[in-house]
Protein backbone atom coordinates (compact mmCIF):
# COMPACT_ATOMS: atom_id res chain seq x y z
CA UNK A 1 0.00 0.00 0.00
CA UNK A 2 1.38 3.45 -0.91
CA UNK A 3 2.40 5.76 1.89
CA UNK A 4 1.93 9.50 1.71
CA UNK A 5 3.05 12.37 3.91
CA UNK A 6 0.63 13.48 6.57
CA UNK A 7 1.92 17.02 6.17
CA UNK A 8 -0.78 19.15 4.50
CA UNK A 9 1.69 21.50 2.84
CA UNK A 10 3.56 18.65 1.17
CA UNK A 11 0.28 17.18 0.01
CA UNK A 12 -0.75 20.50 -1.53
CA UNK A 13 2.55 20.93 -3.38
CA UNK A 14 2.41 17.40 -4.80
CA UNK A 15 -1.25 17.70 -5.80
CA UNK A 16 -0.61 21.05 -7.48
CA UNK A 17 2.28 19.65 -9.50
CA UNK A 18 0.25 16.64 -10.63
CA UNK A 19 -2.67 18.92 -11.54
CA UNK A 20 -0.29 20.80 -13.84
CA UNK A 21 0.83 17.59 -15.56
CA UNK A 22 4.29 17.37 -14.01
CA UNK A 23 5.18 13.71 -14.40
CA UNK A 24 8.96 13.66 -13.86
CA UNK A 25 10.58 14.56 -10.53
CA UNK A 26 14.27 14.38 -9.61
CA UNK A 27 14.91 14.01 -5.89
CA UNK A 28 18.17 14.57 -4.03
CA UNK A 29 18.42 13.00 -0.57
CA UNK A 30 17.86 14.89 2.67
CA UNK A 31 15.66 14.93 5.71
CA UNK A 32 13.89 18.29 5.58
CA UNK A 33 12.42 17.36 2.18
CA UNK A 34 11.17 13.98 3.49
CA UNK A 35 7.44 14.83 3.15
CA UNK A 36 7.95 15.70 -0.54
CA UNK A 37 10.21 12.72 -1.18
CA UNK A 38 7.74 10.26 0.33
CA UNK A 39 4.81 11.79 -1.52
CA UNK A 40 6.32 11.97 -4.98
CA UNK A 41 7.97 8.54 -4.69
CA UNK A 42 4.60 6.93 -3.91
CA UNK A 43 2.52 8.83 -6.47
CA UNK A 44 1.79 6.43 -9.32
CA UNK A 45 1.43 9.17 -11.96
CA UNK A 46 4.93 10.50 -11.30
CA UNK A 47 8.24 9.04 -12.50
CA UNK A 48 10.91 9.77 -9.89
CA UNK A 49 14.70 9.70 -10.09
CA UNK A 50 17.19 9.77 -7.22
CA UNK A 51 20.37 11.78 -7.87
CA UNK A 52 22.66 12.68 -5.00
CA UNK A 53 24.60 15.61 -6.48
CA UNK A 54 22.19 18.54 -6.79
CA UNK A 55 24.13 20.23 -9.57
CA UNK A 56 24.09 17.03 -11.64
CA UNK A 57 20.42 16.51 -10.72
CA UNK A 58 19.45 19.95 -11.99
CA UNK A 59 21.19 19.52 -15.34
CA UNK A 60 19.73 16.03 -15.65
CA UNK A 61 16.28 17.57 -15.14
CA UNK A 62 17.13 20.21 -17.72
CA UNK A 63 17.93 17.49 -20.25
CA UNK A 64 14.60 15.79 -19.58
CA UNK A 65 12.69 19.06 -19.92
CA UNK A 66 14.67 20.00 -23.04
CA UNK A 67 13.30 16.93 -24.81
CA UNK A 68 9.86 16.68 -23.18
CA UNK A 69 9.23 20.41 -23.75
CA UNK A 70 7.23 20.47 -20.56
CA UNK A 71 8.09 21.12 -16.89
CA UNK A 72 10.26 18.75 -14.86
CA UNK A 73 10.52 19.16 -11.08
CA UNK A 74 13.48 19.10 -8.71
CA UNK A 75 13.25 18.42 -4.98
CA UNK A 76 16.01 19.09 -2.45
CA UNK A 77 16.56 19.56 1.25
CA UNK A 78 17.30 22.87 2.98
CA UNK A 79 20.58 24.76 3.08
CA UNK A 80 23.36 24.81 0.50
CA UNK A 81 21.82 21.90 -1.44
CA UNK A 82 19.52 24.42 -3.11
CA UNK A 83 22.36 26.65 -4.30
CA UNK A 84 23.85 23.82 -6.35
CA UNK A 85 20.86 24.09 -8.67
CA UNK A 86 21.81 27.59 -9.77
CA UNK A 87 23.95 26.86 -12.88
CA UNK A 88 21.17 24.76 -14.43
CA UNK A 89 18.54 27.32 -13.45
CA UNK A 90 20.47 30.04 -15.26
CA UNK A 91 20.82 27.79 -18.31
CA UNK A 92 17.08 27.04 -18.24
CA UNK A 93 16.27 30.75 -17.95
CA UNK A 94 18.28 31.72 -21.02
CA UNK A 95 17.31 28.60 -23.00
CA UNK A 96 13.58 28.87 -22.25
CA UNK A 97 13.34 25.47 -20.56
CA UNK A 98 10.67 24.93 -17.86
CA UNK A 99 12.03 23.68 -14.52
CA UNK A 100 10.12 23.52 -11.23
CA UNK A 101 12.57 23.89 -8.35
CA UNK A 102 11.04 22.80 -5.03
CA UNK A 103 13.17 23.42 -1.97
CA UNK A 104 12.38 22.29 1.54
CA UNK A 105 13.16 24.92 4.17
CA UNK A 106 13.12 25.48 7.92
CA UNK A 107 10.21 27.55 9.26
CA UNK A 108 10.87 31.27 9.22
CA UNK A 109 11.49 31.50 12.99
CA UNK A 110 14.52 29.20 12.62
CA UNK A 111 16.26 31.29 9.94
CA UNK A 112 19.23 33.49 10.95
CA UNK A 113 19.29 32.33 14.57
CA UNK A 114 22.26 29.97 14.24
CA UNK A 115 20.24 26.81 13.55
CA UNK A 116 21.91 24.14 11.40
CA UNK A 117 21.52 23.73 7.63
CA UNK A 118 19.73 27.02 7.11
CA UNK A 119 20.23 29.97 4.84
CA UNK A 120 18.05 32.68 3.27
CA UNK A 121 16.30 30.56 0.66
CA UNK A 122 13.46 32.88 -0.27
CA UNK A 123 13.97 34.56 -3.66
CA UNK A 124 17.53 33.23 -3.88
CA UNK A 125 17.19 32.80 -7.68
CA UNK A 126 15.28 36.03 -8.29
CA UNK A 127 17.45 37.20 -11.21
CA UNK A 128 17.07 34.01 -13.24
CA UNK A 129 13.54 32.67 -12.77
CA UNK A 130 10.15 33.59 -14.24
CA UNK A 131 8.29 33.20 -10.94
CA UNK A 132 8.56 32.18 -7.29
CA UNK A 133 6.30 31.09 -4.46
CA UNK A 134 7.39 31.30 -0.83
CA UNK A 135 4.77 29.20 0.92
CA UNK A 136 3.29 29.96 4.34
CA UNK A 137 0.80 28.40 6.76
CA UNK A 138 -2.30 29.76 4.99
CA UNK A 139 -3.73 26.91 2.88
CA UNK A 140 -5.84 28.98 0.47
CA UNK A 141 -3.08 31.53 -0.06
CA UNK A 142 -0.60 28.74 -0.77
CA UNK A 143 -3.00 27.14 -3.23
CA UNK A 144 -3.29 30.39 -5.18
CA UNK A 145 0.46 30.96 -5.08
CA UNK A 146 1.13 27.49 -6.47
CA UNK A 147 -1.39 27.84 -9.28
CA UNK A 148 0.06 31.20 -10.26
CA UNK A 149 3.71 30.13 -10.26
CA UNK A 150 3.15 26.79 -12.00
CA UNK A 151 1.23 28.54 -14.74
CA UNK A 152 4.09 31.02 -15.08
CA UNK A 153 6.46 28.11 -15.60
CA UNK A 154 4.31 26.67 -18.36
CA UNK A 155 3.17 29.85 -20.09
CA UNK A 156 6.53 31.65 -19.89
CA UNK A 157 8.54 28.49 -20.54
CA UNK A 158 11.15 29.03 -17.86
CA UNK A 159 12.32 28.01 -14.38
CA UNK A 160 10.39 28.75 -11.17
CA UNK A 161 11.22 28.33 -7.48
CA UNK A 162 8.81 27.01 -4.83
CA UNK A 163 10.18 27.32 -1.29
CA UNK A 164 8.38 25.07 1.21
CA UNK A 165 8.98 25.49 4.98
CA UNK A 166 8.49 22.29 6.98
CA UNK A 167 8.43 22.03 10.75
CA UNK A 168 8.97 18.70 12.47
CA UNK A 169 7.71 15.97 12.55
CA UNK A 170 8.74 15.18 8.97
CA UNK A 171 7.99 11.46 8.66
CA UNK A 172 4.33 11.11 9.71
CA UNK A 173 2.41 9.00 7.17
CA UNK A 174 -1.13 8.53 5.91
CA UNK A 175 -2.85 6.28 3.34
CA UNK A 176 -4.55 9.11 1.46
CA UNK A 177 -3.30 11.77 -0.92
CA UNK A 178 -4.88 15.07 -1.89
CA UNK A 179 -6.13 15.34 -5.46
CA UNK A 180 -6.82 18.61 -7.28
CA UNK A 181 -8.66 19.14 -10.54
CA UNK A 182 -6.45 19.21 -13.61
CA UNK A 183 -5.32 22.74 -14.42
CA UNK A 184 -6.91 24.30 -17.47
CA UNK A 185 -4.42 26.41 -19.37
CA UNK A 186 -5.17 27.99 -22.70
CA UNK A 187 -1.93 28.40 -24.56
CA UNK A 188 -3.02 30.32 -27.62
CA UNK A 189 -1.26 32.91 -29.72
CA UNK A 190 -2.87 36.04 -31.04
CA UNK A 191 -2.02 36.63 -34.70
CA UNK A 192 -0.38 39.90 -35.67
CA UNK A 193 -2.45 42.76 -37.00
CA UNK A 194 -2.41 42.35 -40.78
CA UNK A 195 -2.35 46.07 -41.55
CA UNK A 196 0.62 46.56 -39.22
CA UNK A 197 2.40 43.52 -40.67
CA UNK A 198 1.83 44.84 -44.20
CA UNK A 199 4.11 47.81 -43.42
CA UNK A 200 6.98 45.43 -42.77
CA UNK A 201 6.10 43.27 -45.76
CA UNK A 202 6.37 46.38 -47.95
CA UNK A 203 9.90 46.97 -46.60
CA UNK A 204 10.71 43.31 -47.22
CA UNK A 205 9.38 43.43 -50.77
CA UNK A 206 11.45 46.53 -51.49
CA UNK A 207 14.74 45.04 -50.31
CA UNK A 208 17.22 43.08 -52.42
CA UNK A 209 19.44 41.82 -49.57
CA UNK A 210 17.68 39.88 -46.82
CA UNK A 211 19.29 37.56 -44.31
CA UNK A 212 17.49 35.07 -42.05
CA UNK A 213 19.71 34.00 -39.15
CA UNK A 214 18.55 31.11 -36.96
CA UNK A 215 19.94 30.39 -33.49
CA UNK A 216 19.35 27.34 -31.31
CA UNK A 217 16.06 25.71 -32.26
CA UNK A 218 14.22 22.49 -31.47
CA UNK A 219 13.65 20.28 -34.54
CA UNK A 220 10.41 21.43 -36.16
CA UNK A 221 8.94 20.14 -39.41
CA UNK A 222 6.80 23.23 -40.01
CA UNK A 223 9.75 25.59 -39.58
CA UNK A 224 11.77 23.47 -42.01
CA UNK A 225 9.01 23.76 -44.61
CA UNK A 226 8.67 27.50 -44.04
CA UNK A 227 12.39 28.20 -44.43
CA UNK A 228 12.54 25.99 -47.51
CA UNK A 229 9.83 28.22 -48.90
CA UNK A 230 11.59 31.47 -48.02
CA UNK A 231 14.78 30.60 -49.91
CA UNK A 232 12.80 30.35 -53.13
CA UNK A 233 13.32 34.12 -53.07
CA UNK A 234 16.78 34.80 -54.53
CA UNK A 235 17.08 37.99 -52.47
CA UNK A 236 17.09 35.89 -49.27
CA UNK A 237 19.92 33.93 -47.70
CA UNK A 238 19.40 31.69 -44.66
CA UNK A 239 22.21 31.21 -42.12
CA UNK A 240 21.86 28.30 -39.70
CA UNK A 241 24.00 26.57 -37.11
CA UNK A 242 24.32 22.95 -36.06
CA UNK A 243 22.00 23.63 -33.13
CA UNK A 244 19.36 25.23 -35.37
CA UNK A 245 18.25 21.75 -36.46
CA UNK A 246 17.29 23.10 -39.88
CA UNK A 247 19.01 21.66 -42.95
CA UNK A 248 19.02 22.56 -46.63
CA UNK A 249 21.80 22.65 -49.22
CA UNK A 250 20.81 26.25 -50.00
CA UNK A 251 21.46 27.41 -46.42
CA UNK A 252 24.79 28.73 -45.17
CA UNK A 253 25.38 26.21 -42.37
CA UNK A 254 29.12 26.65 -41.80
CA UNK A 255 28.97 30.32 -40.83
CA UNK A 256 32.50 30.77 -39.48
CA UNK A 257 33.87 28.79 -42.42
CA UNK A 258 32.10 31.15 -44.81
CA UNK A 259 32.86 34.47 -43.11
CA UNK A 260 36.41 34.06 -41.76
CA UNK A 261 38.33 34.75 -45.02
CA UNK A 262 36.24 37.79 -46.00
CA UNK A 263 37.73 41.27 -45.70
CA UNK A 264 35.87 44.38 -44.60
CA UNK A 265 35.00 45.38 -48.17
CA UNK A 266 33.56 41.92 -48.88
CA UNK A 267 31.50 42.03 -45.71
CA UNK A 268 30.16 45.47 -46.51
CA UNK A 269 28.96 44.17 -49.90
CA UNK A 270 27.31 41.18 -48.21
CA UNK A 271 25.68 43.25 -45.47
CA UNK A 272 21.91 42.63 -45.43
CA UNK A 273 19.39 45.43 -45.66
CA UNK A 274 17.07 43.36 -43.48
CA UNK A 275 18.22 40.92 -40.82
CA UNK A 276 15.43 38.59 -39.65
CA UNK A 277 16.36 36.45 -36.63
CA UNK A 278 14.68 33.83 -34.50
CA UNK A 279 15.72 30.97 -32.24
CA UNK A 280 18.01 31.00 -29.23
CA UNK A 281 21.66 31.83 -28.77
CA UNK A 282 24.03 31.95 -31.76
CA UNK A 283 27.43 30.25 -31.42
CA UNK A 284 29.34 31.99 -34.21
CA UNK A 285 31.43 34.94 -33.04
CA UNK A 286 32.24 35.76 -36.65
CA UNK A 287 28.64 36.47 -37.58
CA UNK A 288 28.23 38.61 -34.46
CA UNK A 289 31.30 40.67 -35.40
CA UNK A 290 30.11 40.91 -39.00
CA UNK A 291 26.64 42.20 -38.16
CA UNK A 292 27.84 44.52 -35.39
CA UNK A 293 30.43 46.12 -37.64
CA UNK A 294 28.23 46.12 -40.76
CA UNK A 295 24.82 46.87 -39.33
CA UNK A 296 21.64 46.11 -41.27
CA UNK A 297 19.18 48.93 -41.76
CA UNK A 298 16.45 46.78 -40.22
CA UNK A 299 16.78 44.01 -37.65
CA UNK A 300 13.57 42.14 -36.85
CA UNK A 301 13.47 39.42 -34.21
CA UNK A 302 10.65 36.90 -34.00
CA UNK A 303 10.04 35.28 -30.61
CA UNK A 304 6.96 35.01 -28.42
CA UNK A 305 8.94 35.85 -25.29
CA UNK A 306 12.03 38.01 -25.75
CA UNK A 307 14.34 39.74 -28.18
CA UNK A 308 17.99 40.30 -27.39
CA UNK A 309 19.66 43.16 -29.24
CA UNK A 310 22.64 40.94 -30.05
CA UNK A 311 23.77 42.96 -33.06
CA UNK A 312 23.04 46.42 -31.61
CA UNK A 313 20.59 47.17 -34.40
CA UNK A 314 17.21 45.80 -33.29
CA UNK A 315 14.33 47.77 -34.81
CA UNK A 316 11.34 45.46 -34.35
CA UNK A 317 10.31 42.58 -32.09
CA UNK A 318 7.44 40.43 -33.38
CA UNK A 319 6.13 38.85 -30.17
CA UNK A 320 4.82 35.59 -31.62
CA UNK A 321 6.27 32.22 -32.58
CA UNK A 322 8.26 32.01 -35.84
CA UNK A 323 5.78 29.44 -37.14
CA UNK A 324 2.82 31.80 -36.78
CA UNK A 325 4.84 34.76 -38.05
CA UNK A 326 5.82 33.04 -41.29
CA UNK A 327 2.32 31.62 -41.81
CA UNK A 328 1.05 35.21 -41.86
CA UNK A 329 4.02 36.90 -43.49
CA UNK A 330 4.21 34.68 -46.58
CA UNK A 331 0.81 35.88 -47.77
CA UNK A 332 2.11 39.45 -47.90
CA UNK A 333 5.52 38.94 -49.53
CA UNK A 334 6.74 38.57 -53.08
CA UNK A 335 10.01 37.35 -54.56
CA UNK A 336 12.56 39.98 -55.50
CA UNK A 337 15.09 39.71 -58.32
CA UNK A 338 18.59 39.77 -56.80
CA UNK A 339 22.00 38.12 -56.90
CA UNK A 340 22.31 38.21 -53.06
CA UNK A 341 21.64 34.54 -52.43
CA UNK A 342 23.86 33.50 -55.32
CA UNK A 343 26.80 35.50 -53.92
CA UNK A 344 26.56 33.68 -50.59
CA UNK A 345 26.15 30.26 -52.17
CA UNK A 346 29.20 30.82 -54.40
CA UNK A 347 31.19 31.55 -51.24
CA UNK A 348 29.82 28.39 -49.65
CA UNK A 349 30.87 26.23 -52.61
CA UNK A 350 34.39 27.67 -52.56
CA UNK A 351 34.72 27.06 -48.83
CA UNK A 352 33.49 23.47 -49.08
CA UNK A 353 36.11 22.68 -51.72
CA UNK A 354 38.94 24.18 -49.66
CA UNK A 355 37.61 22.56 -46.49
CA UNK A 356 37.70 19.13 -48.13
CA UNK A 357 41.19 19.67 -49.53
CA UNK A 358 42.56 20.56 -46.10
CA UNK A 359 40.74 17.81 -44.18
CA UNK A 360 41.85 15.12 -46.63
CA UNK A 361 45.49 15.99 -45.94
CA UNK A 362 45.07 16.93 -42.27
CA UNK A 363 47.23 15.12 -39.75
CA UNK A 364 45.89 13.63 -36.52
CA UNK A 365 44.48 16.45 -34.39
CA UNK A 366 41.23 17.71 -32.88
CA UNK A 367 40.12 18.83 -36.35
CA UNK A 368 40.74 15.43 -37.94
CA UNK A 369 39.09 13.65 -35.02
CA UNK A 370 35.92 15.71 -35.42
CA UNK A 371 35.76 14.91 -39.12
CA UNK A 372 36.08 11.20 -38.32
CA UNK A 373 33.69 11.16 -35.36
CA UNK A 374 30.91 13.30 -36.80
CA UNK A 375 30.57 11.29 -40.00
CA UNK A 376 30.38 8.06 -37.93
CA UNK A 377 27.31 8.95 -35.86
CA UNK A 378 24.32 6.69 -36.66
CA UNK A 379 21.36 8.14 -38.51
CA UNK A 380 18.50 9.52 -36.39
CA UNK A 381 20.67 9.63 -33.29
CA UNK A 382 20.45 12.48 -30.82
CA UNK A 383 23.76 14.35 -30.75
CA UNK A 384 24.48 16.17 -27.51
CA UNK A 385 27.49 18.49 -27.45
CA UNK A 386 29.45 20.10 -24.67
CA UNK A 387 30.56 23.72 -24.94
CA UNK A 388 33.80 25.56 -25.72
CA UNK A 389 35.88 23.89 -28.46
CA UNK A 390 33.43 21.02 -28.96
CA UNK A 391 30.50 23.06 -30.24
CA UNK A 392 32.80 25.35 -32.25
CA UNK A 393 34.61 22.53 -34.04
CA UNK A 394 31.26 20.89 -34.84
CA UNK A 395 30.08 24.07 -36.59
CA UNK A 396 32.78 23.55 -39.22
CA UNK A 397 31.30 20.29 -40.51
CA UNK A 398 28.19 19.20 -42.39
CA UNK A 399 26.20 16.70 -40.32
CA UNK A 400 23.79 14.03 -41.44
CA UNK A 401 20.40 15.80 -41.68
CA UNK A 402 18.69 13.05 -39.67
CA UNK A 403 20.61 13.97 -36.49
CA UNK A 404 18.98 16.02 -33.72
CA UNK A 405 21.58 18.33 -32.20
CA UNK A 406 21.59 20.00 -28.78
CA UNK A 407 23.97 22.00 -26.62
CA UNK A 408 23.57 24.11 -23.47
CA UNK A 409 23.98 27.47 -25.20
CA UNK A 410 21.86 29.55 -22.81
CA UNK A 411 24.88 30.38 -20.67
CA UNK A 412 27.40 28.35 -22.71
CA UNK A 413 28.89 26.72 -19.61
CA UNK A 414 30.80 23.44 -19.50
CA UNK A 415 29.49 22.58 -16.04
CA UNK A 416 26.53 20.27 -16.70
CA UNK A 417 26.79 19.05 -20.30
CA UNK A 418 27.12 15.35 -19.40
CA UNK A 419 24.19 15.44 -16.97
CA UNK A 420 22.04 17.21 -19.56
CA UNK A 421 22.90 14.63 -22.20
CA UNK A 422 22.02 11.74 -19.87
CA UNK A 423 18.68 13.30 -18.99
CA UNK A 424 17.86 14.02 -22.63
CA UNK A 425 18.80 10.48 -23.66
CA UNK A 426 16.01 8.99 -21.55
CA UNK A 427 13.38 10.73 -23.69
CA UNK A 428 14.81 10.34 -27.19
CA UNK A 429 13.66 7.11 -28.85
CA UNK A 430 16.93 6.50 -30.71
CA UNK A 431 20.36 6.32 -29.14
CA UNK A 432 22.20 9.40 -27.84
CA UNK A 433 25.81 10.24 -28.65
CA UNK A 434 27.48 12.78 -26.39
CA UNK A 435 30.66 14.45 -27.63
CA UNK A 436 32.59 16.31 -24.97
CA UNK A 437 35.98 17.73 -24.09
CA UNK A 438 38.13 16.37 -21.29
CA UNK A 439 37.71 19.38 -18.98
CA UNK A 440 33.93 19.44 -19.35
CA UNK A 441 33.71 15.68 -18.78
CA UNK A 442 35.88 15.70 -15.68
CA UNK A 443 34.09 18.77 -14.33
CA UNK A 444 30.74 16.97 -14.46
CA UNK A 445 31.93 13.45 -13.63
CA UNK A 446 29.21 13.02 -11.00
CA UNK A 447 26.78 12.88 -13.92
CA UNK A 448 27.74 9.19 -14.21
CA UNK A 449 26.57 8.62 -10.62
CA UNK A 450 23.13 7.77 -11.95
CA UNK A 451 21.25 4.47 -11.98
CA UNK A 452 19.11 5.36 -15.01
CA UNK A 453 21.72 5.64 -17.78
CA UNK A 454 20.66 3.72 -20.89
CA UNK A 455 22.93 0.98 -22.17
CA UNK A 456 22.97 2.59 -25.65
CA UNK A 457 24.28 5.91 -24.28
CA UNK A 458 27.60 6.72 -25.93
CA UNK A 459 30.25 9.22 -24.77
CA UNK A 460 33.13 10.39 -26.97
CA UNK A 461 35.75 12.42 -25.09
CA UNK A 462 38.15 14.56 -27.12
CA UNK A 463 41.03 14.69 -24.65
CA UNK A 464 43.57 17.37 -25.57
CA UNK A 465 44.84 17.57 -21.98
CA UNK A 466 43.28 20.89 -21.05
CA UNK A 467 41.15 23.71 -22.39
CA UNK A 468 42.56 23.79 -25.91
CA UNK A 469 40.46 26.78 -26.90
CA UNK A 470 42.70 29.01 -24.77
CA UNK A 471 45.59 28.32 -27.12
CA UNK A 472 43.53 29.41 -30.07
CA UNK A 473 41.77 32.54 -28.87
CA UNK A 474 43.86 35.74 -28.75
CA UNK A 475 45.35 36.59 -25.38
CA UNK A 476 45.99 33.65 -23.04
CA UNK A 477 48.93 32.21 -24.97
CA UNK A 478 50.71 35.57 -24.87
CA UNK A 479 50.72 35.61 -21.05
CA UNK A 480 52.88 33.72 -18.54
CA UNK A 481 49.74 32.25 -16.97
CA UNK A 482 48.61 29.89 -19.78
CA UNK A 483 48.52 26.87 -17.44
CA UNK A 484 45.81 28.63 -15.42
CA UNK A 485 43.69 29.09 -18.54
CA UNK A 486 44.39 25.79 -20.24
CA UNK A 487 44.71 23.62 -17.07
CA UNK A 488 46.66 20.57 -18.33
CA UNK A 489 45.98 17.55 -16.10
CA UNK A 490 47.41 14.32 -17.54
CA UNK A 491 44.24 12.38 -16.67
CA UNK A 492 41.98 10.02 -18.58
CA UNK A 493 38.54 8.59 -17.87
CA UNK A 494 39.51 4.94 -17.42
CA UNK A 495 39.01 4.77 -13.67
CA UNK A 496 35.79 6.76 -13.77
CA UNK A 497 34.45 4.37 -16.42
CA UNK A 498 35.33 1.37 -14.27
CA UNK A 499 33.78 2.89 -11.15
CA UNK A 500 30.48 3.75 -12.85
CA UNK A 501 30.16 0.61 -14.99
CA UNK A 502 30.91 1.97 -18.47
CA UNK A 503 32.72 0.07 -21.18
CA UNK A 504 35.88 2.03 -22.00
CA UNK A 505 38.44 2.34 -24.76
CA UNK A 506 41.20 4.87 -25.43
CA UNK A 507 42.72 5.64 -28.85
CA UNK A 508 45.54 7.93 -29.94
CA UNK A 509 45.53 7.91 -33.74
CA UNK A 510 43.14 7.95 -36.71
CA UNK A 511 43.53 4.25 -37.52
CA UNK A 512 42.72 3.27 -33.93
CA UNK A 513 39.78 5.70 -33.89
CA UNK A 514 38.25 4.38 -37.11
CA UNK A 515 38.65 0.80 -35.92
CA UNK A 516 37.07 1.52 -32.53
CA UNK A 517 34.13 3.38 -34.08
CA UNK A 518 33.22 0.26 -36.08
CA UNK A 519 32.17 -1.44 -32.81
CA UNK A 520 31.38 1.57 -30.66
CA UNK A 521 27.72 2.06 -31.64
CA UNK A 522 26.77 -1.60 -31.57
CA UNK A 523 24.47 -2.88 -28.82
CA UNK A 524 25.89 -3.65 -25.41
CA UNK A 525 24.87 -4.35 -21.83
CA UNK A 526 26.54 -1.18 -20.59
CA UNK A 527 26.98 2.39 -21.85
CA UNK A 528 30.31 3.14 -23.48
CA UNK A 529 33.06 5.75 -23.34
CA UNK A 530 35.53 6.24 -26.18
CA UNK A 531 38.37 8.57 -25.26
CA UNK A 532 40.40 10.09 -28.08
CA UNK A 533 43.72 11.64 -27.00
CA UNK A 534 44.93 14.36 -29.37
CA UNK A 535 48.24 16.29 -29.55
CA UNK A 536 47.74 19.39 -27.43
CA UNK A 537 50.80 21.15 -28.89
CA UNK A 538 49.55 20.80 -32.49
CA UNK A 539 45.79 21.32 -32.30
CA UNK A 540 45.77 25.12 -32.29
CA UNK A 541 48.41 25.32 -35.04
CA UNK A 542 46.43 22.98 -37.29
CA UNK A 543 43.18 24.88 -36.69
CA UNK A 544 44.86 28.20 -37.52
CA UNK A 545 46.29 26.64 -40.68
CA UNK A 546 42.82 25.39 -41.58
CA UNK A 547 41.32 28.87 -41.44
CA UNK A 548 44.22 30.31 -43.44
CA UNK A 549 43.64 27.64 -46.10
CA UNK A 550 40.08 28.91 -46.65
CA UNK A 551 41.31 32.20 -48.10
Amino acid sequence: MPQYPKNDLAQLVIASCVAHDIAHVIISPGSRNAPLTIGFANYKEVKTFSIVDERAAAFFALGLAQQLRKPVALVCTSGSALLNYYPAIAEAFYSDIPLVVISADRPNHLIDIGDGQTLRQENVFSNHIVGSANLEENFEKNKDLLVKVLQQCILENGPIHINVPFDEPLYELTNTIKVLDKAKLRIEETPLDVDELQKYADIWNGSAKKMVLVGTSFPDELLQIQLNKIIEDESVIVLTETTSNLVNSQYINGIDRAIFPLNSEDLEDLKPEILLTFGGMVVSKKVKQFLRNHKPKHHWHVDSKKAFDTYFSLTKHFGISPQLFFSQFFFLTQNVQSNYQRLWLNIKRERIEKHKEFIDECEFSDLKVFETVLKSIPKNAQLQLSNSSIIRYTQLFDLDPSLKVFCNRGTSGIDGSTSTAIGASLIHKESTVFVTGDISFLYDSNALWNNDIRSDFRVIIINNDGGGIFKFIPGPKETNALSYFETPHGLDASYLAKMFGFEYEKVEDVIGLEKSLEQFYKGSEHPKILEVCTPSQLNDLILKSYFKSLK
